[in-house]
């Protein structure tokens, strides 16, 4: 039997920690905290940060994002797809909105010396995210040094040191 308890969520006017490594904290409204978004094809993050932090390269592979800011200014950018590999970057204010095309890398970062706040909107019940430092040096179990050095042709001690950091 469904229930309103499916469909409503309560918590986003509450600031996420953004004590952590980067500074940002992203608070999910997906179909994993509101069941009754299942088949819907929407959903919705807040994302808080800190002076200077950034939301790092990540994306949604399942999904477009367009953000809008509550609070402070950021930076927000993605990157296109090879061949071309253009930045697109934008200095966005409050009231500004921004928009990451479904599956390309994006990111943003608090530009100001206060706390920022975004909400965003995804265009799938569950987007899903591939955050790109953890993804390649966090994996389980790791891969190859030798396979990233080549391919980011940097010295193994790099790609060693980065990896024990994830």
């Amino acid at each position: 039997m469904v229930q309103a308890s499916d469909f409503a969520f309560s918590g986003l006017h509450i600031p996420g920690n953004t004590s952590n490594a980067v500074g940002s904290r992203v608070t999910p409204v997906s179909v994993t905290q509101i069941p009754g978004l299942n088949t819907l094809g929407i959903s919705m993050v807040r994302i808080d940060y800190a002076p200077w932090g950034i939301n790092s390269l990540h994306t949604h592979p399942r999904a477009t994002e367009i953000l809008i800011v509550i609070e402070g200014s950021l930076e927000v950018g993605f990157v296109t797809s090879n061949p071309e590999n253009r930045h697109i970057t934008k200095i966005l204010k409050k009231g500004d909105v921004f928009v990451f095309p479904v599956g390309l890398i994006h990111y943003q970062r608090n530009i100001g010396y206060g706390n920022a706040v975004a909400i965003a909107a995804l265009s799938s019940q569950n987007p899903g995210v591939i955050t790109i430092a953890n993804t390649i040096f966090g994996s389980k179990p790791d891969i190859s040094t030798d396979l990233l050095a080549k391919a980011f042709q940097v010295d193994k001690s790099i790609v060693w040191q980065l990896q024990t950091k994830f």
